[in-house]
């Protein structure tokens, strides 16, 4: 055993042996260190361990702790989907949510913003403004409706750790995830076509679905491996369904990542029907597990799933660089491209170009996923801690986004009315149902590090969730 496992496994000792009790603060890094002859990074892999374990969570300038003895919440219900195909509503509540600017006297749970603080996001910056400062200034012209070839072509060197091979040629940048999706649901329907969704889904999604004049028919969902493929084929069977779309790793909102085999059968379920995809991976890079998750597209032979991503939640949002590979569905996906927004913007591309190509795309990743997993640890901790006794949560592979379920009849629209005078802003579940569904659910980012002010607006929530119940009953 190594060093900081034999350090862990004695810490782990004292605390089965009941030397530290839940609640108690554990020894510093620096006294541990003088009491075992070791080095600080060797304490501070040591706790690692143990935090992985369970045994020991962080708070912020203050040490580490032993988890209090409320278990962790249990994982939330498999989702029942819709019975028929239904029109998408919610509008209010998402523009609600997207309306709010980001601001210091609001902790905002509800957006799915990515911490943009690291010190590995440099590099980015300064091309940024290596870029704008140059005489040509080539990032103030068009560039090609594809977009940028140099950015296309570490894309596509990206997408080989999904398992993808995909030329340059065959990519197309857009400006974020989103309108990849958009893109891609209005180059294959027409108004009144049924579009099949994973449930709980992307709320950006279902307005896409709104806006075009489509009808969403939701699937029964496992918060650990994803749609029932069951389900789906008797709705092939009873409904006429022009695409599929779904988040199938690193899900946004419920945290599944389906496993391959399950990919495969899906795809092979989609070649039978002759049914198109529509992948949205713009989580996929952020998985805590490595190698990260393979793709539906990966294992596509005839070109029938479209892929869409974006470096707006690994990098950052503002730079609005997403992409598409589109599949036997280019021309017509190139085209919508063209009427909707045309070109993307040209700087944003040859920052990020740079920055992938200098090698600091990796770095940046692993530093995240590192930092998001146990913020996510702790945010599961401090919901078990804080919230009502039957919550549930999520239990994300990677991102930063978690899922909380609240009893039958708990409004998480009446919670964030009553959090916002409190500045704090959470996203109702409702919104990620076309029908409305999972009003007693929420979702959280953890993208923000724990700080004792995040634990303190989470306890927050947690209150004015169990004062909502209280007065329910």
């Amino acid at each position: 055993m190594t060093l900081y496992e034999n350090l862990a496994e004695a810490i782990e000792t004292r605390i089965r042996q009941g030397l530290y009790r839940p609640g108690d603060r554990l020894p510093s890094v620096r006294s541990l260190g003088i009491e075992h002859g070791v080095s600080l990074s060797t304490v501070q892999q040591a706790y690692r361990v143990l935090e992985d374990k369970r045994l020991a969570v962080p708070r912020a300038k203050s040490g580490y702790y032993v988890p209090e003895t409320r278990q962790v919440p249990e994982l939330p219900q498999a989702t029942r989907g819709t019975q028929r195909p239904v029109d998408v509503s919610q509008w209010e509540q998402v523009l609600d949510l997207m309306s709010e600017e980001p601001s210091e006297h609001l902790t905002q749970f509800g957006r799915g913003r990515p911490d943009i603080d690291s010190p590995t996001l440099k590099p980015l910056t300064r091309a940024l403004s290596r870029f704008g400062r140059q005489q040509s200034l080539s990032g103030l012209t068009y560039g090609s409706i594809q977009g940028n070839l140099q950015l296309r072509e570490q894309i596509a060197r990206l997408m080989l750790d999904s398992g993808c091979q995909t030329p340059a040629s065959e990519l197309i940048i857009t400006n974020g995830c989103h309108e990849a999706l958009s893109t891609a649901i209005r180059a294959l329907c027409v108004p009144g076509d049924v579009v099949a969704v994973d449930s709980p889904a992307f709320h950006g999604v279902m307005q896409a679905l709104k806006g075009f004049g489509l009808k969403a028919l939701e699937l029964p969902t496992d918060p650990i491996e994803g749609i029932s493929l069951e389900a789906l084929e008797m709705a092939l069977e009873q409904w006429p369904i022009k695409v599929l779309q779904l988040t199938p790793s690193c899900n946004n909102p419920l945290g599944y990542s389906m496993p391959d085999h399950k990919k495969r059968a899906l795809l092979a379920l989609a070649q039978r029907y002759d049914l198109a995809i529509i992948e949205d991976d713009v989580y996929g890079d952020l998985a805590y597990r490595y190698p990260r998750p393979r793709t539906i597209k990966s294992f596509d032979e005839d070109g029938r799933v479209l892929l869409c991503s974006s470096f707006s939640k690994s990098i950052a949002p503002g730079l609005r660089t997403g992409w598409i590979a589109p599949g036997r569905y280019y021309d017509q996906v190139l085209h919508m491209k063209y009427m909707g927004s045309g070109p993307t913007a040209t700087l944003p591309q040859l920052a990020m170009s740079a920055f992938i190509e200098g090698g600091h795309f990796d770095p940046h990743l692993r530093r995240m996923r590192h930092l998001y997993q146990r913020s996510r640890d702790q945010m599961i901790e401090w919901v078990g801690r804080y919230f009502p006794e039957n919550a549930k949560a999520s239990r994300p592979e990677g991102s930063f986004m978690l899922w909380v379920e609240l009893e039958e009849g708990f409004d998480s629209l009446r919670l964030n009315k009553l959090l916002r005078p409190k500045g704090i802003q959470i996203a109702p579940g409702s919104i990620f149902s076309a029908a409305g569904k999972y009003r007693n659910c929420l979702r959280m980012s953890y993208a923000a590090r724990p700080t004792p002010q995040i634990e303190a607006a989470v306890r927050e929530v947690g209150e004015v969730a169990k004062t909502l119940l209280t007065s329910h009953d």
